[in-house]
């Protein structure tokens, strides 16, 4: 099942078009979900993808799929660096920063709208959504957008053809390691 649900959510993150993906997970067994991650990222980590949980709650987890190098770029982009040091995050180390977002997912009641740029989401996305508070976008699709409509219109149907393409081939017998693009 989780194999389905990676397929499922993380296809573009897969092919190597986006940083990353994130899914909520159901589990009756903390420790067998954490096997499982464990298992995954043995086999995923030397093609540079990496699974992680943000949150967990009773019954359900927040997996984030995502591809270390690609998210180090995204991170470093000057800009990125200002707003997200602005907020407290310890941008000078990956694994601090996601950390410090899992602890902001564990204790906002809202999702903190910053965890756009951990996703692939354009910097002025994010913040057109922050400042406009979620309204007047000009698109919705993966995201709400608010710059660049047709182009990201055009990469929402990449992303959907992608996912899409990897569903089937999983259905025919490939494996995710298979349909794993290596970094």
């Amino acid at each position: 099942m989780l194999e389905n649900e990676i397929i499922r959510h993380c296809s573009p993150t897969l092919a190597g078009m986006k940083t990353g993906n994130l899914f909520s997970y159901p589990f009756n067994d903390f420790s067998q979900l954490k096997n499982q991650l464990s298992d995954w990222n043995n086999s995923l980590n030397s093609r540079g993808v990496f699974l992680e949980i943000l949150r967990v709650n009773a019954c359900r987890a927040l997996i984030y799929v995502y591809r270390k190098n690609r998210l180090h770029n995204d991170l470093s982009c000057p800009k990125v660096q200002t707003f997200l040091s602005q907020i407290g995050y310890p941008v000078d180390n990956l694994k601090s920063c996601l950390n410090f977002l899992s602890q902001r997912i564990q204790n906002s009641a809202d999702f903190p709208h910053e965890i756009g740029l951990f996703l692939s989401y354009p910097f002025e996305d994010v913040q057109g959504f922050i400042n406009h508070k979620g309204k007047n976008c000009k698109h919705i699709g993966c995201w709400k957008v608010y710059c660049n409509e047709q182009e990201k219109i055009k990469l929402f149907n990449k992303y959907k053809k992608c996912t899409t393409k990897y569903r089937q081939c999983l259905r025919n017998g490939s494996s995710i390691q298979h349909l794993t693009v290596a970094a």
